[in-house]
């Protein structure tokens, strides 16, 4: 049960606590294997040290010569006993103590502790002093081993709690931003976003949802304004076109008719655009050859210049009637500003497919490609003439094409000619 609004609930909490847990749960584990496996930290053997040290007093107490004496230490350093010849500052205060460190066997009888801290004394018949400083454990190596066993334990506590960080705090995000994705490229996905997770994400999720909803209905308010429109502004053009038809003076007549197609085509145009952009139709499984091939036969049934080159079938996840509005609108473009006009079909080596539309007209500057998808923007003037469009085709086409997924290219051919690109994943909506 989750609990809303607690500090628990929130992201840096879960994180922090994530950490301290696996530390804590390490440190637990540890205490327990020590515990129940009796596991010592391995020592030095302090004993066998001091017989050693206490050897070494010996042979100097039986060598009466001080050449020997110095050859018994020379081999003690030798043999890793760190041993030296003492003076009177060695034994400062021994005399007060002089049984503190003894034993009970003989030969370690000899030592005592010296007047520093760490040092053993062995005095010497003749009255020489032997300094023996034994090695020392420090805390720091049984802290170095302690965390040598405690590593693994929270690395591995760290990783399965890893799992549940993932599953509970990260997998909701890529749940987020999968339908933020999905429902950029398809406004009339209704399916609400899931409320779990962290309360971050909760509270994201639930703005998301609501806007979703919000512009849902807003698609719809434009969706049914644009039908009203389309029948409220036809219907008079209608009439206007009947009454055209009577005037009796033909240039006139056929003057009057030609901005009527021209309104009309405008308003069509204007439709289409914002109909793309609602993006309404659902995507479907079609042939995109098919859709191709039937286009270019559709205009060169008109007596145009415009033939298909690809794959005879392949079959594409897309929404195929916009699609066809959308290459169909650049090919047309393309016939106004040259004779004939290519188009191409494969598949790239993303498994993506890209459809080449390439005219011989003299195509757009460079410095216009950016500006020529930006709606009623018109280069009639770079094209070599008027067109008599509207400046909504490329503005079309790459919406139609972004709601698939993809993209739209413009590049000049050279010495003339120009290719509109278009390019849909795979993996489109």
């Amino acid at each position: 049960m989750r609990w809303p609004g607690s500090a628990f609930d929130r992201v840096q909490t879960q994180i922090s606590l994530l950490a301290v847990i696996s530390v804590l749960l390490g440190i637990l584990l540890t205490v327990t294997v020590v515990l129940a496996f009796d596991v010592r930290v391995p020592d030095r053997d302090s004993t066998g040290e001091i017989e050693r040290m206490a050897f070494v007093a010996e042979l100097a107490e039986a060598a009466n010569d001080s050449v020997k004496v110095a050859t018994i230490i020379e081999a003690a350093q030798r043999a890793k006993i760190k041993v030296r010849l003492g003076d009177r500052t060695d034994t400062r205060g021994i005399a007060a103590s002089p049984n503190y460190g003894e034993s009970d066997t003989g030969r370690e009888a000899r030592l005592v502790r010296g007047a520093s801290a760490g040092q053993l004394v062995a005095r010497l018949g003749n009255g020489a002093v032997l300094v023996f400083e034994p090695e020392t454990t420090h805390i720091w190596g049984f802290v170095g081993a302690l965390a040598a066993l405690m590593a693994p334990m929270v690395t591995l506590l760290i990783l399965v709690l890893s799992i549940y960080a993932v599953r509970w705090i990260i997998a909701p995000l890529s749940t987020l931003a999968t339908a933020a994705q999905s429902f950029g490229r398809s406004p009339h996905d209704d399916r609400l976003i899931v409320r779990k997770g962290p309360i971050e994400i909760v509270r994201l999720a639930d703005g998301l949802n609501e806007m979703r909803l919000r512009i849902r209905a807003l698609i719809d308010d434009r969706t049914r304004m644009l039908a009203a429109v389309s029948h409220d502004l036809r219907t008079p053009l209608t009439r206007l076109r009947l009454r055209v038809e009577r005037v009796t003076d033909r240039p006139m007549r056929e003057g009057m008719l030609r901005e009527l197609e021209r309104v009309d085509r405008m308003l069509r145009e204007t439709l289409d655009f914002l109909r793309e952009d609602a993006g309404g139709e659902p995507p479907s499984r079609a042939d995109l050859p098919s859709i191709l091939q039937t286009i270019c036969a559709d205009f060169a049934d008109i007596d145009h210049d415009v033939s298909y080159e690809g794959p005879a079938r392949l079959a594409w996840t897309c929404r195929p009637g916009t699609l066809a509005r959308a290459i169909s609108n650049i090919v047309d473009n393309g016939l106004q500003h040259g004779s004939k006009v290519r188009v191409r079909l494969r598949i790239d080596e993303d498994r993506a497919a890209e459809i080449d539309i390439t005219d011989d007209g003299v195509g757009i500057p460079e410095a216009l490609h950016d500006q020529v998808f930006a709606p009623f923007f018109k280069v009639d003037d770079a094209r070599g003439g008027s067109s008599g469009g509207f400046g909504l085709g490329l503005s079309i086409a790459r919406a139609t094409v972004r709601s698939h997924g993809g993209d739209i290219f413009l590049r000049q051919e050279a010495p003339t000619g120009f290719t509109v690109r278009i390019v849909i994943p795979a993996t489109n909506p």
